[in-house]
């Protein structure tokens, strides 16, 4: 169920990279300057999306985990109940 980092990441760096050329462009600036910004952008969504992506990975884990282990244990308490009550 976690997502794929680099995907997100990739897609989100992408989408972000044409938005930023196109404001830039509309802008008047020249298409070197638009393009350095756009680049820099990209890579500052790709980082801060990597690490977004990896935290909401690890508190899905950790619900899952937790849910996991929850069902463990009414199951247990529930075995219990059942051998005390068939006795």
């Amino acid at each position: 169920m976690p997502l794929n980092v680099r995907k997100v990441a990739v897609n989100l760096a992408v989408l972000c990279f044409f938005i930023l050329s196109i404001i830039t462009m509309i802008s008047g600036l020249s298409p070197f300057t638009c393009c350095k910004r756009a680049i820099a952008g990209a890579v500052i969504i790709y980082i801060a999306a990597g690490i977004t992506v990896r935290l909401i990975n690890m508190i899905l884990v950790d619900a899952m985990i937790s849910k996991k282990i929850e069902q463990l244990g009414n199951s247990e308490s529930s075995q219990k109940k059942k051998d005390k009550t068939g006795r």
